[in-house]
């Protein structure tokens, strides 16, 4: 479990979040407002349970397929971890694998009265034409273009996050695939933004708590990014795996990325 702690300052005149845009400034860093009261807000963002795609080593974005016999056990395992948690607000991505984490998380413990809401600006990356195609189409022309050689370990990745920025990695696959339908960077993190400043703004309504967010494995880097510049440094946000932001008098920090702790606990307790 990966331990971070980096606050990220709020510009308190109109509440703005300050350092959300890209490096560049190219993109708007318009945020919903947030509180300076003393209230306390803990987001933990989900990645959803294994899927078939997972298994076969298939690029996965907008393209959905279900979750797993392992990927229901995992997010039944995590369930019980989280069950003594207390959310206040739960949302997920609309896509049916973070819809069905999500409900086998909010099964567990005493969730009455709490909705599960969905929202497409959580979804994961829309890879266009490279949806449902094996990894390797899609990455291993980044990958030989920084001199480096895509396998099915996935053993050079860390080289490959040292020389590009999601922000490159995502422009690179707009920008080879052969349909042009991938989404730019530009255009996830637009949609991304507003998706949060509605949770931010929820949050706020609700007066803090704990927040549920079940998301994909580039969309939450993505978010933490533009909510927490910098701080991502390429840790693994593996299936099922925890990663916590809290938000406290108009600042941010990050706690923990891809935390297994979580559903470590509940394999324990499920055998």
């Amino acid at each position: 479990m990966k331990k971070v702690k980096v606050l990220c300052a709020v510009l308190v005149a109109g509440f703005v979040l300050a350092g959300c845009s890209s490096g560049d400034d190219k993109i708007d860093s318009v945020q919903e407002s947030i509180s300076t009261e003393n209230t306390e807000t803990v987001f933990y963002f989900i990645r959803h349970g294994k899927t078939m795609f997972n298994t076969t080593d298939q690029v996965q974005g907008w393209s959905d397929t279900p979750l797993t016999n392992a990927g229901i056990q995992g997010a039944k395992d995590l369930a019980v971890g989280l069950k003594n948690v207390p959310f206040t607000l739960a949302y997920s991505s609309d896509l049916g694998r973070a819809v069905s984490t999500a409900n086998y998380i909010l099964e567990e413990g005493d969730r009455e009265g709490l909705e599960l809401q969905t929202s497409a600006g959580l979804r994961e990356w829309n890879y266009g034409g490279y949806e449902g195609r094996d990894n390797s189409e899609m990455w291993a022309p980044i990958f030989e273009a920084q001199g480096l050689k895509f396998d099915d370990e996935w053993s050079q990745y860390a080289e490959l996050t040292e020389k590009l920025s999601d922000e490159d990695i995502a422009n690179e696959i707009a920008k080879n695939d052969p349909t042009q339908t991938a989404e730019t960077y530009d255009e996830i993190v637009k949609r991304s933004k507003e998706a949060m400043d509605e949770i931010i703004a929820a949050s706020k309504e609700a007066g803090g708590g704990n927040v549920l967010i079940v998301a994909h494995g580039s969309e939450i880097p993505t978010i933490l990014e533009f909510l927490v510049p910098s701080t991502y440094k390429g840790e693994s946000i593996g299936n099922c795996s925890v990663t916590t932001l809290h938000m406290k008098d108009g600042q941010m920090m990050i706690d923990t990325i891809g935390d297994t702790s979580y559903l470590e606990a509940g394999e324990k307790a499920n055998k």
